[in-house]
């Protein structure tokens, strides 16, 4: 039988990734983090067994759940799973805002990296369930290679830099 033509086709360039759903050993800790160290609102409960986050008043972008490891450890190092999952910002300064709620929250960076078309800070949470907070940079400004192809880097991003976006960038939310 002869291979469909759609089997070998691109996925349309509009798609996006929707939510994540993680697996935690806490929910009422993790609820705490995810609302009160990143700014999440908290739209649905399931008792004491899920829940549903979202910024902007969306459905949800996270759900939190211990269906299948209430109480479970993190996993091992070297294990398969989840790497990470991440939160793009509209812009420079909400990526900032966002930093500094996290530090504030005394939630620790676990890395922090200009890839030339992002700026990216990395965290886990309380299970070790890695998170990426970024900002994209404008296409034009992305590096290239003298033949036109995208080249991503990874250098060290400047947080105090990216920081002091806050001292000179207008407000654009009470926090």
């Amino acid at each position: 039988m002869a291979e469909h033509p759609i089997a070998k086709s691109a996925i349309h360039p509009e798609t996006r990734i929707g939510h994540v759903h993680l697996k935690v050993s806490d929910l009422e800790r993790s609820i705490a983090y995810y609302r009160d160290a990143f700014g999440f609102e908290l739209m649905t409960r399931y008792g004491d067994q899920a829940a549903f986050l979202s910024a902007g008043g969306y459905h949800h972008h996270l759900g939190l759940n211990v269906w299948e490891s209430q109480g479970g450890s993190r996993p091992a190092f070297g294990t398969t799973g989840l790497y990470h999952f991440a939160i793009l910002y509209p812009n420079r300064r909400e990526l900032a805002r966002a930093l500094a709620r996290l530090l504030a929250h005394g939630v620790q960076i676990g890395g922090a990296s200009d890839h030339g078309v992002s700026e990216a800070i990395y965290f886990d949470d309380p299970d070790g369930n890695g998170i990426e907070i970024y900002r994209d940079r404008d296409p034009a400004e992305w590096p290239r290679t003298a033949a036109g192809e995208l080249r991503m880097v990874t250098r060290p991003l400047d947080l105090e830099g990216l920081l002091a976006e806050l001292e000179t960038s207008p407000a654009t939310n009470d926090d």
